[in-house]
């Protein structure tokens, strides 16, 4: 998990920052720095975009505190600035609050938050969050046990490259436990969500 993570970050930030502006110069020069382990740099050229607002020097930071690399392990300044970017939209950020309050071992566990957290990152078609919230609707873990709305994440998720075959299972897991006809309901729903840019999940 933490590979795919990783390779979300990088791939995701390479494409949205690949202007000249000195900001993207400096986050960029953070992230090479990252990406060698020289996570003190990266500290040095994220900290102060993080300041003035820059979402993913923001997760940058987010991610330091959070594995204890350049910094002090501090999960309270994880959250701060992970809180930061992921109120600005920023998908990784959002994610990896859920999974900090999905796992409880860096913060008292919280499936309520976890849920909340996992929903804006699969809103914007984080195929990771999908699978999740699947999982987390069939077992009713911060949500109401819901194998309809179960079905339609891990539908959704069957669409994509990460865990596309693993969701489809879960997906065809769930269907043999309802009825034809909510079965389609649940592939009605998955239709509609996605259609709607995930905004009638």
């Amino acid at each position: 998990m933490k590979r795919i993570l990783t390779a979300l970050v990088l791939s995701i930030s390479l494409l949205t920052l690949s202007g000249v502006s000195a900001s993207a110069q400096d986050y960029q020069k953070g992230l090479a720095a990252d990406n060698r382990g020289d996570y003190a740099t990266a500290f040095k050229e994220w900290r102060p975009l993080a300041e003035r607002g820059n979402a993913w020097a923001q997760t940058g930071l987010g991610s330091l505190y959070q594995h204890g690399k350049g910094v002090p392990q501090d999960y309270a300044e994880a959250v701060k600035w992970y809180r930061k970017a992921a109120e600005q939209g920023n998908t990784f950020a959002q994610f990896s609050l859920g999974a900090m309050y999905d796992s409880g071992e860096e913060l008292p566990q919280d499936y309520v938050e976890a849920v909340k957290w996992f929903r804006k990152a699969a809103e914007q078609g984080d195929s990771t969050a999908q699978f999740i919230l699947g999982a987390m609707y069939k077992n009713g873990q911060g949500v109401p046990k819901d194998k309809l709305t179960a079905h339609m994440w891990y539908n959704i998720a069957a669409g994509a490259d990460v865990f596309a075959q693993a969701a489809a299972d879960q997906r065809d897991l769930i269907a043999r436990e309802l009825s034809s006809a909510d079965v389609t309901k649940a592939q009605q729903m998955a239709t509609r969500c996605m259609a709607s840019d995930y905004t009638d999940c």
